[in-house]
């Protein structure tokens, strides 16, 4: 992770950032090495390859604001469009203090498989702000939303990149974004962002996608290996709308979760936390610090819980070489974006321990996303229940693909995953050419 200039030192405190690694490696460089291991199974399309290592677009924002003091404060923003090959550009808005160019390119570029690994008609975007969201007030923090999408709305749109919630981020954030849009444009223009109020076009389903996706993957991933949900050792890091949820669904389906963990403590209960009682306790004190269901914990020790499903749910380069020597699941189910690098995956996969990987784990949530996107174009919206049958077609249906092409070429599941999106990328990009 770049270090933060001197003045965000004390937010990334704030943000409890010491529970995460340090010494995590650049995010765009774990992409690229990413890409490069699909080289082999490109065929024809390899003369395209340098395509995916170079982001379509970057936009590096200025975000001056008055604080409520009187004073003008500034804070640097990103949107970068990787890929548009297949589509509008499609991915978060990040506001945390350690956001950085490099980690925003990674995260679009991350989106860019995603889209295309689960069938997606989106290309890849991403986009954040340098800040700490609880270092600043209500009105602040609402007009750092309207003055960013001011700055980036001359490359967003309904049917050219469509924002949505990331860490840090919510859906009265996307209803700030989408009525400074909709009032620089002189017309309403739900479809701008996903991830909205129901009142402003939002989808039911929506906000749990995300965590029910990596249930659903990680469900699917035991139904493979013959390891049921129910009666499973679960041990999620990140409890908030990824982490949170998935540990509810575990919950729920029978599965112990022994251990959690996010910015404010790391907790184990060998016999199982009460997931509905942790998560009264972090919408009522912002954290799990002080939930009395669980004693804490290292977060080294964490790591090495002997459990069935690792959940790593907060942000990128969390398993390092280091960790991945002491991890003891069975299943390592990513619902972050990235928290796996290159050299632990590999690690990983000597030691016969099997990851699914952030690109189809937790595809959940702009798969549901681009069913709002839809609902939105044609002002007809869809049940919940018709939501997550929907939901549950498509990550079933890209994870058995996904699993074929790992059997068949007998390489790793993110490999194959990559093979699968790389391939249906650049045959879009060769199909179309360049331009001029």
């Amino acid at each position: 992770m770049t270090a933060l200039p001197n003045t965000d030192q004390a937010s990334a405190r704030l943000a409890g950032l010491s529970y995460l690694n340090p010494a995590a490696p650049e995010p765009w460089a774990s992409f690229v090495e990413q890409i490069e291991r699909v080289r082999p199974h490109l065929g024809a399309l390899e003369r395209w390859i340098e395509t995916l290592k170079h982001p379509k677009r970057t936009l590096i924002v200025d975000v001056p604001i008055e604080r409520d003091d009187g004073t003008i404060a500034h804070y640097e923003g990103y949107r970068v469009q990787h890929n548009l090959s297949r589509g509008p550009g499609k991915g978060g808005i990040r506001f945390h203090p350690a956001v950085t160019l490099n980690e925003v390119m990674a995260l679009a570029g991350w989106m860019t498989v995603k889209n295309a690994a689960v069938g997606l008609p989106f290309g890849g975007a991403k986009g954040g702000i340098r800040v700490d969201p609880s270092s600043v007030s209500k009105g602040e923090l609402q007009r750092i939303t309207r003055r960013f999408t001011s700055e980036i709305g001359i490359i967003i749109g309904p049917d050219r990149d469509i924002p949505a919630p990331d860490v840090g981020t919510n859906e009265m954030t996307m209803a700030v974004m989408m009525d400074t849009f909709s009032m620089n444009r002189g017309g309403t223009a739900t479809g701008v962002v996903t991830g909205k109020p129901i009142a402003l076009g939002g989808s039911l389903g929506r906000k749990e996608a995300t965590g029910r996706g990596v249930f659903i993957a990680a469900r699917e991933a035991g139904r493979h290996l013959k390891l049921p949900i129910e009666g499973a050792r679960v041990v999620v890091q990140g409890f908030g709308n990824v982490g949170g949820i998935g540990a509810r669904l575990f919950h729920e389906a029978g599965a112990k979760v022994i251990a959690v963990a996010d910015h404010t403590a790391t907790l184990v209960n060998e016999a199982g936390i009460d997931i509905p009682a942790a998560l009264a306790h972090v919408a009522a004190t912002g954290g799990l610090a002080g939930f009395g269901g669980a004693a804490s914990i290292d977060i080294e020790d964490f790591w090495q819980l002997a459990c069935d499903f690792l959940v790593p749910a907060a942000l990128e380069g969390q398993i390092t070489e280091a960790r991945a020597n002491g991890i003891r699941a069975k299943v390592v189910v990513e619902g972050a974006n990235g928290p796996t690098t290159p050299a632990a995956d590999d690690i990983l996969r000597e030691r016969g321990i099997l990851v699914v990987p952030d690109v189809l784990a937790n595809a959940g949530g702009v798969t549901v996303s681009y069913f709002e996107w839809v609902q939105d174009f044609s002002s007809f919206f869809w049940t919940e229940d018709e939501i997550n049958a929907r939901l549950e077609r498509i990550m079933v249906s890209a994870f058995d693909a996904i699993w074929q092409v790992a059997a068949d070429k007998r390489i790793s599941l993110r490999t194959a995953a990559f093979v699968i999106a790389c391939h249906r990328v650049l045959e879009a990009r060769a199909e179309r050419g360049l331009y001029p």
